[in-house]
């Protein structure tokens, strides 16, 4: 596995987002020849065309992160991975062992007031547990009393601005946990000068889960298996990706969880169809992109299945080479950090 791996100093990785979303480091690589300019992420309609489609992923995160306390006193907490139809929730629990199915915990606001009660339940597979809230409305608990679920290399708390700056300014479904990062440097001048350059811009969904930071530790990373996340590809999105297709357009993927969903949508056959359910496409060297023409996404962890889909889509040697090279031009890296545009 370490045909994945690559050194990163702790410095490297942004801490903080920066202020003006679209000033963040563009790396532009030549999927094909690996040969690479760096440049701004305002200067991505300079890449595109009339004719082309970006597709972005409108999910919404969630402060899935919340804060409790166990009956004998002692700290603990539920970390929401996603809804189930009978009103419990999915999630990490901890610490697990010590909360054993039937316990009551109380949940807390960030004053350590109380916010109400959750009820841990059955076990489930992936170390999940059933969580159930018996007080009132869940939303509104959650939205009260969770924490943005910020990811584990960003060593800081988070801060009320994270609420929306871990957000792209199309986040509308609420049901992710982390947010589809390559998303974060779009603004709203900026779609506008797409679609005056005459690019076009379909959406879809794709809950991202905790599984996107869990490393592939598999000797062969064929073996490694990703969560299923929930994806709605709506009629419009899949016509429109249908007639970029027809008139020689290039389907743009704003990022990784993007590029699954459609990826994932082809893999039942084209032209693209509607599709609503759990996807748990894993894109790995070697694979063949029936929809994708071009990717916006960050620069990924180590190991993780994400370096695995970007070396897919660009060949491992350039993309490794690439990030060699932004550590060396002090790009950030990561959730905050810069991106890259592969074409």
């Amino acid at each position: 596995m370490n045909l994945y791996d690559y050194e990163l100093p702790e410095s490297a990785i942004a801490q903080e987002p920066l202020s003006d979303r679209s000033a963040s480091r563009l790396l532009v690589m030549d999927r094909a020849s690996g040969a690479r300019q760096h440049r701004h992420f305002s200067d991505l309609p300079e890449f595109l065309r009339a004719g082309d489609l970006l597709v972005v992923n409108e999910t919404r995160v969630i402060p899935a992160r919340l804060r409790a306390r166990r009956p004998g006193g002692g700290k603990a907490e539920i970390f929401l991975v996603r809804a189930l139809p009978d009103g419990r929730w999915l999630a990490l629990v901890k610490p697990s062992a010590r909360i054993k199915p039937g316990s009551e915990i109380e949940l807390l606001e960030g004053t350590g007031e109380s916010a109400g009660r959750a009820m841990v339940e059955e076990s489930v597979a992936g170390g999940l547990r059933a969580v159930r809230f018996p007080d009132g409305d869940v939303g509104e608990l959650i939205a009260r009393a969770g924490v943005v679920p910020l990811p584990p290399y960003i060593r800081r708390s988070p801060e009320d601005a994270d609420r929306e700056r871990y957000q792209t300014v199309f986040a509308r479904v609420p049901g992710a946990v982390a947010a589809p990062t390559a998303g974060l440097h779009l603004t709203d001048a900026l779609l506008a000068r797409l679609e005056e350059r005459g690019v076009s811009m379909a959406r879809l969904v794709l809950h991202v889960g905790p599984g996107t930071f869990r490393p592939v530790q598999v000797d062969d990373p064929r073996d490694h298996k990703v969560d299923a996340e929930w994806c709605s590809i709506p009629a419009e999105t899949a016509a429109a990706v249908n007639q970029t297709r027809a008139r020689g357009g290039r389907v743009v993927a704003v990022g990784t969880t993007t590029t699954r969903a459609l990826e994932a949508a082809a893999v039942r056959g084209l032209p693209l169809a509607p599709f609503e359910g759990f996807v748990d496409l894993y894109i790995h060297p070697p694979f063949e992109f029936r929809v994708v023409d071009a990717l916006i996404t960050n620069f990924h962890l180590p190991r993780s299945s994400l370096l695995l889909l970007v070396s897919a889509f660009a060949g491992r040697e350039h993309v490794l080479a690439a990030y060699r090279e932004a550590v060396a031009e002090g790009y950030r890296f990561y959730s905050y950090g810069d991106a890259m545009f592969l074409v």
